[in-house]
């Protein structure tokens, strides 16, 4: 049997680490966790290649960009051009059909005349819109309108190129009498090129020659030249037009392109 006092001793030694050890763990500074990639090589923390630089993109992911580039810009620049050219020839019939109706304006005011006693000539004309103008000579572009009233006064004539190498006439005669001069002629109803009558709404390819325009249906025609290169055909007092070039005509609106 073991004295109380022993017992006490072996006690206290028992429990004397215990209390130490606990004081440590008190002041123990415990350092911060660290991840389950710290002891990755920076590359592999990143997803990037560690080559002692950054690397850039390979050979062969270059070429594959560039491939996809030149498929998009073959796709877009013809698409680029046709929307373009599209939006010439819209602009060229909105400037045709607004100066049509200042036209017809002085044509009333005149006593139903486009050249007595106020020929509508280009001075006379108002700009449609801002950056057109009128001239008497050939239009040089879809903002530059060429106009011709006929002597006698019973009909006008309006054109128009653009950039897509077509051109646009607006063409009235309200009362089907025309003087037989150039650009119209009396011996018939359609509108001719070269030696091509057409009827209307076909699309037609011509020989080298003038364009004639009915001078004696009543009402508005519109026309279209198609491909000419060549502004200084596109003129209303004498329309040209050159060889292998399509045109067509309509009574109700510019035929669609």
């Amino acid at each position: 049997m073991t004295p109380v006092g022993q017992t006490l001793a072996v006690d206290r030694d028992l429990h004397q680490p215990v209390a130490l050890r606990a004081a440590e763990l008190a002041t123990r500074v415990v350092p911060p966790a660290r991840s389950s990639t710290h002891h990755l090589p920076l590359g592999a923390r990143t997803g990037r290649a560690a080559t002692g630089s950054d690397a850039g993109f390979t050979f062969i992911e270059l070429m594959a960009v560039l491939a996809i580039l030149a498929i998009l810009l073959a796709v877009a620049i013809p698409s680029f051009f046709r929307v373009t050219r599209s939006a010439s020839d819209r602009a060229a019939q909105s400037n045709l059909n607004t100066a049509m109706l200042h036209a017809k304006a002085v044509y009333q005011s005149n006593g139903q005349s486009f050249s007595t006693p106020i020929a509508v000539v280009a001075s006379v004309l108002p700009p449609s819109e801002p950056g057109v103008t009128f001239t008497t000579g050939n239009s040089t572009g879809q903002g530059v309108v060429s106009v011709f009233p006929t002597a006698d006064g019973s009909a006008i004539v309006l054109a128009a190129f653009t950039r897509s190498n077509n051109c646009w006439y607006q063409i009235d005669n309200p009362s089907g009498n025309a003087a037989a001069v150039q650009p119209f002629t009396r011996t018939g109803a359609n509108v001719s090129g070269g030696a091509t009558a057409m009827t209307g709404g076909a699309v037609t390819t011509v020989a080298a020659g003038g364009l004639r325009f009915s001078g004696t249906t009543p009402g508005t025609t519109y026309v279209e030249v198609k491909g000419d290169r060549l502004a200084t055909d596109c003129n209303a007092r004498n329309p040209t037009i050159p060889a292998n070039t399509s045109y067509q005509w309509l009574r109700t609106a510019f035929p669609a392109n």
